[in-house]
Protein backbone atom coordinates (compact mmCIF):
# COMPACT_ATOMS: atom_id res chain seq x y z
CA UNK A 1 0.00 0.00 0.00
CA UNK A 2 1.34 3.20 -1.16
CA UNK A 3 1.48 6.12 1.54
CA UNK A 4 0.24 9.18 0.38
CA UNK A 5 1.46 12.58 1.60
CA UNK A 6 -0.77 15.52 1.41
CA UNK A 7 0.76 18.97 1.85
CA UNK A 8 -0.77 21.09 4.51
CA UNK A 9 0.00 24.53 4.23
CA UNK A 10 -1.28 26.57 7.29
CA UNK A 11 -3.73 29.07 6.44
CA UNK A 12 -2.46 32.28 6.29
CA UNK A 13 -3.89 35.18 8.55
CA UNK A 14 -4.79 37.66 6.78
CA UNK A 15 -6.26 41.01 8.63
CA UNK A 16 -7.83 43.38 6.16
CA UNK A 17 -7.45 47.21 7.41
CA UNK A 18 -10.73 48.66 7.03
CA UNK A 19 -10.20 52.00 5.57
CA UNK A 20 -11.91 54.97 4.85
CA UNK A 21 -11.45 53.99 0.97
CA UNK A 22 -12.68 50.63 1.61
CA UNK A 23 -16.28 51.91 3.60
CA UNK A 24 -16.86 54.48 0.90
CA UNK A 25 -16.50 51.19 -1.74
CA UNK A 26 -19.12 48.96 0.25
CA UNK A 27 -21.28 52.38 0.75
CA UNK A 28 -20.89 53.22 -3.43
CA UNK A 29 -22.82 50.14 -4.43
CA UNK A 30 -26.20 50.02 -4.64
CA UNK A 31 -27.99 48.56 -1.58
CA UNK A 32 -30.22 45.14 -1.79
CA UNK A 33 -33.43 45.88 -0.07
CA UNK A 34 -34.56 43.24 2.03
CA UNK A 35 -38.19 42.64 3.21
CA UNK A 36 -40.01 45.45 4.48
CA UNK A 37 -37.86 48.06 2.25
CA UNK A 38 -34.91 47.63 5.12
CA UNK A 39 -31.69 48.60 2.79
CA UNK A 40 -29.09 45.95 3.49
CA UNK A 41 -25.63 47.85 4.89
CA UNK A 42 -22.15 46.31 5.57
CA UNK A 43 -21.80 46.67 9.08
CA UNK A 44 -19.76 49.88 9.59
CA UNK A 45 -19.08 53.01 11.75
CA UNK A 46 -19.22 56.74 10.85
CA UNK A 47 -21.61 58.94 9.38
CA UNK A 48 -20.96 57.46 5.46
CA UNK A 49 -22.93 54.36 6.14
CA UNK A 50 -25.74 56.07 8.39
CA UNK A 51 -25.88 58.44 4.87
CA UNK A 52 -26.03 55.51 2.79
CA UNK A 53 -28.74 53.65 4.53
CA UNK A 54 -30.83 56.88 4.33
CA UNK A 55 -30.59 56.81 0.80
CA UNK A 56 -31.41 54.11 0.33
CA UNK A 57 -34.52 54.14 2.56
CA UNK A 58 -37.49 53.56 -0.64
CA UNK A 59 -39.32 55.98 -1.34
CA UNK A 60 -41.07 58.92 1.67
CA UNK A 61 -39.20 56.61 4.35
CA UNK A 62 -35.61 58.61 3.16
CA UNK A 63 -36.89 61.71 3.49
CA UNK A 64 -37.93 60.43 7.20
CA UNK A 65 -34.87 59.33 7.97
CA UNK A 66 -33.05 62.41 7.07
CA UNK A 67 -35.11 64.40 9.01
CA UNK A 68 -34.64 61.91 12.14
CA UNK A 69 -30.82 62.14 11.43
CA UNK A 70 -30.80 65.67 11.32
CA UNK A 71 -32.71 66.47 14.47
CA UNK A 72 -30.21 63.54 16.35
CA UNK A 73 -27.22 65.51 14.88
CA UNK A 74 -28.45 68.79 15.57
CA UNK A 75 -29.83 67.52 19.57
CA UNK A 76 -26.76 65.97 19.80
CA UNK A 77 -23.83 67.07 17.91
CA UNK A 78 -20.70 64.44 18.12
CA UNK A 79 -23.09 61.61 18.28
CA UNK A 80 -21.40 58.69 17.34
CA UNK A 81 -23.06 57.00 14.47
CA UNK A 82 -22.65 53.02 13.11
CA UNK A 83 -24.71 50.88 10.68
CA UNK A 84 -25.08 47.38 12.27
CA UNK A 85 -27.24 44.83 11.72
CA UNK A 86 -29.06 46.61 9.21
CA UNK A 87 -30.23 49.22 11.05
CA UNK A 88 -28.39 52.90 11.74
CA UNK A 89 -27.62 53.28 15.40
CA UNK A 90 -26.70 56.77 17.20
CA UNK A 91 -24.81 56.46 20.81
CA UNK A 92 -21.64 57.75 22.80
CA UNK A 93 -18.41 56.15 21.70
CA UNK A 94 -17.18 53.54 23.89
CA UNK A 95 -20.28 54.18 26.20
CA UNK A 96 -22.88 52.21 24.17
CA UNK A 97 -26.02 52.88 21.89
CA UNK A 98 -29.16 55.01 22.92
CA UNK A 99 -31.02 55.00 19.31
CA UNK A 100 -31.99 52.52 16.46
CA UNK A 101 -33.87 53.42 13.35
CA UNK A 102 -35.19 50.71 11.23
CA UNK A 103 -37.31 50.57 7.90
CA UNK A 104 -40.57 48.23 7.52
CA UNK A 105 -42.81 47.89 5.11
CA UNK A 106 -45.05 50.75 6.47
CA UNK A 107 -43.21 52.85 8.42
CA UNK A 108 -40.02 53.29 9.80
CA UNK A 109 -39.31 52.51 13.80
CA UNK A 110 -37.42 54.14 16.44
CA UNK A 111 -36.33 52.22 19.08
CA UNK A 112 -35.02 53.61 22.64
CA UNK A 113 -33.15 50.95 23.67
CA UNK A 114 -34.06 52.37 27.62
CA UNK A 115 -36.70 54.28 26.75
CA UNK A 116 -39.02 53.35 29.95
CA UNK A 117 -36.40 55.71 31.53
CA UNK A 118 -37.71 58.75 29.16
CA UNK A 119 -40.69 61.24 30.03
CA UNK A 120 -43.04 60.84 28.48
CA UNK A 121 -42.42 57.07 27.90
CA UNK A 122 -42.55 56.87 24.25
CA UNK A 123 -45.96 55.23 23.03
CA UNK A 124 -44.41 51.60 21.39
CA UNK A 125 -43.91 48.79 23.93
CA UNK A 126 -41.34 46.15 23.34
CA UNK A 127 -40.98 42.07 24.66
CA UNK A 128 -37.70 44.02 25.71
CA UNK A 129 -37.73 45.39 29.36
CA UNK A 130 -36.53 48.70 29.36
CA UNK A 131 -37.01 49.44 24.83
CA UNK A 132 -39.63 51.44 23.47
CA UNK A 133 -40.55 52.17 20.12
CA UNK A 134 -42.31 54.94 18.41
CA UNK A 135 -43.01 54.51 14.31
CA UNK A 136 -43.44 56.81 12.38
CA UNK A 137 -45.75 56.07 9.26
CA UNK A 138 -46.69 58.45 5.76
CA UNK A 139 -48.09 61.19 6.54
CA UNK A 140 -47.64 61.37 10.37
CA UNK A 141 -47.06 64.81 11.70
CA UNK A 142 -43.35 64.37 14.08
CA UNK A 143 -43.39 66.32 16.64
CA UNK A 144 -39.75 67.75 16.52
CA UNK A 145 -39.39 68.72 20.23
CA UNK A 146 -40.78 65.85 21.70
CA UNK A 147 -38.45 64.02 19.67
CA UNK A 148 -35.26 66.00 20.85
CA UNK A 149 -36.35 65.79 24.12
CA UNK A 150 -36.00 62.31 24.04
CA UNK A 151 -33.18 62.37 22.12
CA UNK A 152 -31.61 64.47 25.05
CA UNK A 153 -32.39 62.29 28.06
CA UNK A 154 -31.68 58.89 26.23
CA UNK A 155 -28.19 60.71 25.62
CA UNK A 156 -27.58 61.01 28.80
CA UNK A 157 -28.59 57.18 30.42
CA UNK A 158 -26.33 54.53 29.84
CA UNK A 159 -25.92 53.15 26.59
CA UNK A 160 -26.88 49.86 24.86
CA UNK A 161 -23.77 47.41 24.34
CA UNK A 162 -23.86 45.71 20.83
Amino acid sequence: MKSSKTSRKPAKNVARKVTKKTVAKRVAAKPKLLSGGNPQIAKAYGDAPVQAYIAAMPGWKSDVGHRLDALITRTFPGVYKAVKWNSPLYGIEGQGWFLGIHVFTRYVKLAFFRGTSLRPVPPGASKHKEVRYLDIHEGDELDEAQLAAWVKQASKLPGERM
